[in-house]
């Protein structure tokens, strides 16, 4: 057994962040990682022409900005080297290919207990700790609906999570179900490598392009958030006309009032707006009624036979699943019972960073305020 100030499940950009937060006021602590290295949904599992969709700016870690020659708009591979330089700037060590299995609060002993199991040895690790952070992230676990006849689906169906590239799905026949940013950025990449793609928008969603939700992220320091929702939706209005021709509605609430709200982000364009106007990639306005065989059949009374199915659905959090007594911050949901910009914190001791729907800036927001929490907790007693 283990006995350290705090334990930190996942070493994703949250997890890391909260290393190096706590390092700097010399607090005891161990990282936890599941997986064999860090930044797993970075390396593994991220599409190849990935790029973030904020400015560098706004994607820093606590203590370490980007460097000044860094690109505006960083790749997948530049964002994991600058976790990686990260790591080493600060010296964190996860303990990697540790599954936590069961987390608990000792009310006898006023500790966390966290039982791992170490998948390179076999063996079953204990830790106990004052403090517990929840770090393993939104994008832990991808979702797929439940729909009617999926399971006779006869081609291949695939979560975005585990999609890299359109390379092997020239000429087939795809439907991407799912408009956000991913949705739209793996029907451009699909249609770039020459499949015949379709993508199902039943929600409606604002798109900008990245220039302007910067731009718009850089106005929220100065002006009230209505203000700055009117300026770049009017903007976008005239670069992109009225979509609603191609089966794409603006929501009623603006981009930054919505994204606030619900955490829902509104598109990038990557280029895929173009690519829709031009009927290159075809818009589905309806929702999926069943599935026979390669057939979909859609709310609209369209029908059509698909070779590939990819979800880009969203993901759900799994920390419901060990953490024994989430109730003292999660919902049954597994995530924060607290609304923004309070969710962070619970009772016992008990923390979760990174589940905020605010992406790498929400993740530093939140290492900052769980390590100077704790760092004050600690000078108390």
């Amino acid at each position: 057994m283990e006995e350290v100030s705090v334990i930190i499940a996942g070493a994703g950009p949250s997890g890391l962040a909260i290393s190096a937060c706590l390092s700097q006021n010399s607090i005891s602590h161990i990282i936890l990682e599941k997986d064999d290295c860090s930044a797993s949904l970075w390396r593994k599992n991220a599409y190849d022409r990935l790029k973030l969709h904020l400015a560098s700016e706004f994607c820093a870690l606590p203590l370490m900005p980007h460097s000044p020659s860094s690109p505006t708009f960083l790749s997948k591979d530049e964002f994991v080297q600058y976790i990686d330089s990260y790591i080493a700037r600060f010296n964190i060590n996860p303990l990697y290919c540790r599954f936590i299995e069961f987390a608990a609060y000792d009310e006898v002993e006023n500790k966390w207990r966290v039982e791992a199991k170490n998948t390179l040895e076999g063996t079953r690790e204990i830790y106990v700790a004052k403090f517990l952070v929840i770090a393993t992230g939104e994008n832990s676990e991808g979702y797929i609906p439940d729909v009617h006849g999926l399971e006779s689906f006869e081609g291949e169906i695939m979560h975005s999570k585990y999609y890299k590239s359109g390379s092997k799905y020239e000429s087939k026949e795809v439907l991407v179900v799912g408009c956000g940013n991913s949705g739209m950025e793996i029907a451009y990449d699909l249609n770039d490598w020459g499949a015949n793609t379709s993508i199902l928008i039943r929600n409606p969603v604002h798109v900008f392009t990245k220039e302007l939700i910067n731009e718009g992220m850089r106005m929220m320091k100065h002006l009230p958030i209505h203000v700055v929702d009117t300026i770049i939706t009017s903007l976008a209005n005239m670069e992109y006309g009225d979509l609603s021709k191609y089966g794409i509605y603006q929501p009623k609430k603006g981009p930054f009032q919505l994204k606030f709200i619900t955490g829902r982000a509104p598109v990038i364009d990557v280029g895929t707006i173009r690519r829709i106007k031009e009927g290159a990639i075809k818009v589905i306005p309806s929702h999926i009624v069943r599935i026979e065989n390669k057939k979909v059949i859609f709310g609209n009374d369209v029908e059509k036979k698909f070779d590939v199915i990819v979800f880009a659905t969203g993901y759900i959090s799994v920390a419901n699943k060990w953490l024994k007594d989430y109730k003292y911050i999660l919902n049954d949901e597994g995530m924060p019972k607290n609304d923004f910009p309070n969710h962070w914190k619970g009772d016992r001791g008990l923390y979760c960073a990174g589940l905020s729907n605010r992406g790498l800036f929400g993740v530093k927001m939140d290492a900052e305020a769980i390590a100077d929490d704790i760092n004050q907790t600690l000078k108390l007693h």
